[in-house]
């Protein structure tokens, strides 16, 4: 028996196979294409997506082959969002081939000793109380296999989410667009961006040797999973502009729609739902990969506490809580920039009120912050009002004894994390019942003098701190007790001593 089968080697089952790697978790892909698709997706990692990154060592090469875009764009508001001031260690966007993220993915899991079959399609699953028994076709005939957990990350038509029973409520599509990436046959038929004419607008991103071609599809088919052919995306555009423009040698056509819908449930007994398998939405914002990234991050470290036995019975359950809600305020932004898009006069008096607020460098930052996840911030325990806790902490500069480093570096193995930033020891002594969950780090923090310790959990998410004001010793203990279960029997003495 295996310990997890994740089904789909897309950006979230890959990630999440090597964040169940670093806690030693046997793991198993399966991916139904023998191949990578030979076209790309999107293009698009944000702030948010880079900064969990960083936590594993992950951000700074795709960082290197990437090209840096430092606003946003809300849809259906005329403002262009600056992400500089914002709450990131990395304010911009990073243009980059979601194709090329998921090859530097595939070979970090590869690397931790993840096995990844590709040509293998999940065909139906049974769970009880104890495992999942997955039913695998391969071009050789079908195979079994039984895992104590499984993880769809399967896409928006998840074969593990319907096996499962798990329902998808939400919104049918009501408006479809037909993307191509072709070639002009005149190379400079159109601009970047959005071309306007008497029937619509098309959209056009330039790309090396294609050009990416999007448009309405004013008539899309009863069955909207009936391919795209090169004559309906042309048809379309001239439509949209009132004059013909010659498109060929097609790569890739799709229609996509404006459909909303979320799973009830992300954790069902031993099946567990993860990316576009839990959650899907209008194209704003080009959010897609990255929330389905921001789903195995948080994944990843509770699963494999619970596979090792390690983690409190909660635990996994704080999954579906946190990102079920998470999910919801996407659909939410999501939503609320097509409905935007697509008001006209109706609603021009709210989107004239929301563009000054985007205006206004407070209101500007809120904005970018919510589009692109960086305003995330779990409900901790115990709770407080401080402004990073539940939320990503910041990547620190920090000095020790043995030189310099940054918190990034400090969390890329995969475990908790407790800095005593004070000098002192009583508040790693307190804590010496859970070194074998998390690391105990004694360091110096010039940029921020007034804080004194801060937990935070594999993620990067500060689960607890002190401050000159804030924090106290009784606080680390629940939230250490909350996270990673009860201290080790042998240090629960120590534990106990500490004065609170």
């Amino acid at each position: 028996m295996t310990d997890v089968l994740i089904v789909g080697a897309g950006p979230a089952g890959l990630l999440l196979a090597g964040e169940l790697r670093f806690a030693g978790v046997d793991t198993v892909v399966v991916e139904r294409h023998a191949q990578r698709p030979g076209f790309c997706r999107g293009f698009n990692l944000n702030a948010r997506a880079l900064d969990l990154l960083a936590r594993r060592g992950l951000a700074e090469r795709l960082i290197s082959e990437g090209w840096q875009v430092r606003h946003a764009a809300f849809s259906g508001l005329p403002v262009t969002l600056s992400l500089a001031g914002t709450h990131t260690d990395h304010p911009y966007s990073l243009g980059i081939p979601q194709t090329r993220v998921e090859e530097i993915l595939e070979a970090h899991a590869i690397g931790l000793g993840a096995d990844i079959r590709r040509g293998h399609e999940l065909r139906a699953l049974e769970q009880d109380s104890e495992s999942v028994t997955a039913t695998v076709a391969t071009g050789d005939g079908e195979y079994r296999v039984r895992a104590a957990y499984l993880v769809g990350c399967d896409g928006g038509r998840s074969t593990v989410r319907k096996q499962a029973g798990i329902d998808f409520p939400g919104t049918e599509a009501t408006r479809f667009s037909l993307l191509g990436d072709v070639e002009f046959a005149e190379p400079e038929a159109l601009p970047f961006g959005a071309t306007t004419g008497p029937g619509g607008s098309v959209f056009v991103i330039p790309r090396p040797g294609y050009v990416r071609v999007i448009t309405t599809d004013r008539q899309p088919p009863a069955d909207k999973d009936t391919p795209v052919t090169l004559n309906q995306l042309e048809t379309a555009v001239a439509y949209a502009l009132g004059r013909h423009i010659e498109l060929r040698a097609a790569r890739w056509l799709t229609r996509f729609g404006n459909a909303a819908r979320q799973a009830a449930e992300y954790v069902r007994g031993r099946v567990i739902l993860a990316g576009d398998a839990a959650h899907i939405h209008p194209p704003a914002g080009a959010i897609g990969v990255n929330v389905a990234l921001d789903d195995a991050f948080n994944l990843g470290w509770k699963l494999a506490a619970t596979v090792c036995g390690t983690a409190p019975a909660h635990l996994l359950d704080s999954y579906h809580a946190e990102r079920h809600t998470a999910g919801a305020h996407v659909l939410a932004n999501t939503q609320a920039q097509v409905l935007l898009g697509e008001a006209g006069d109706r609603l021009g008096p709210l989107t004239d009120l929301l563009t000054r607020v985007a205006g206004h460098p407070a209101g500007n930052r809120a904005f970018a912050e919510t589009i692109t996840g960086l305003d995330t911030r779990y409900r901790m325990r115990p709770d407080a009002n401080h402004p990073w806790l539940g939320r990503l902490a910041p990547d620190l500069a920090l000095t020790a004894d043995d030189g310099c480093t940054r918190l990034a570096e400090l969390l890329a193995s995969g475990r908790g994390l407790l800095l005593d930033l004070t000098g002192g020891s009583a508040v790693l002594e307190s804590a010496a019942g859970w070194a074998d969950r998390v690391d105990l780090v004694t360091a110096a923090c010039p940029d921020h003098p007034e804080l004194h310790a801060i937990l935070l959990r594999p993620d990067g998410h500060t689960a607890w701190l002190r401050t000159a004001g804030h924090g106290h010793a009784d606080g680390l203990h629940q939230a250490l007790q909350h996270w990673y279960g009860p201290a080790a029997p042998c240090d629960a003495a120590s534990a106990e001593a500490f004065p609170s």
